[in-house]
């Protein structure tokens, strides 16, 4: 049964820490009834203040990350030497900081790898359904952070998508212009979903997802097939919470 619920937090850094206990404890329960655990990670400020506040946990020790795989929800088509790269921002602060074999890491293509960006996705998308052996590529736990726009991942408001599980986006309203991300379907098809969400300049997307029946908004659009968590800080919740 599909289940919402939505935390209020702080600040960022409370958003973090909440997210990483939730992220901790839902690895521990899955691992308790399957082999592995897929985990789709996110970028951007708050998502990546998330994997640092989680590298932090003494209670990874007792986490069996050999059964742990890695993805992102979306990633800039730049060089794979680039900081802006999600994948290498995640290394920095959390990836580097834990022993996890390098074949349970699923990075995009990066441009500088000789291919263009549509075959970048049908190249990763190989990958993926390689991944999981013949059953449906699906995440035990999607990590979401939310634009001003109410975009998620590099799904932008307005921009349409035809591909089933990953997609192209050649023209992002947010530099860089080359994206490859995660699908509708794809994040969809997750067991569970924590968006962290932190930040004054999110309060109007914030409203608009949580209060407007109609709104049309990625994050919107956005609903994992058990639990889908929201954890909010006081200023991007400003106008939610104050109803």
């Amino acid at each position: 049964m599909k289940s919402v619920e939505i935390r209020k937090a702080d600040n960022a850094l409370d958003v973090a820490r909440q997210a990483a206990t939730q992220i901790i404890a839902t690895i521990v329960s899955v691992l308790e009834e399957k082999d592995t655990f897929h985990i789709s990670l996110t970028g951007g400020t708050v998502g990546i203040l998330t994997l640092e506040v989680l590298a932090q946990q003494e209670e990874l020790v007792n986490l069996d990350l050999s059964k742990v795989h890695f993805w992102w929800g979306d990633e800039r088509f730049v060089e794979s030497d680039s900081a802006e790269r999600n994948a290498n921002q995640a290394k920095e602060v959390f990836l580097n900081a834990i022993s996890i074999p390098e074949s349970n890491i699923h990075e995009f293509p990066a441009s500088n790898q000789g291919l263009d960006l549509e075959s970048a996705r049908t190249f990763f998308e190989s990958d993926l359904v390689a991944a999981f052996a013949g059953k449906e590529p699906k995440m035990d736990l999607t990590i979401l952070g939310m634009g001003p726009d109410g975009h998620v991942a590099s799904l932008f408001p307005g921009h349409e998508h035809n591909q089933t599980l990953i997609v192209t986006e050649p023209d992002s309203p947010k530099p860089p212009p080359q994206r490859l991300s995660m699908s509708m379907e794809l994040i969809n098809n997750s067991d569970r979903i924590i968006f962290v969400v932190a930040g004054m300049d999110k309060a109007e997307a914030v409203g608009f997802v949580h209060q407007d029946e109609e709104c049309d908004l990625p994050a919107a659009k956005v609903s994992a097939i058990c639990e889908t968590l929201w954890i909010i800080d006081g200023a991007a919740g400003a106008a939610f919470w104050s109803c």
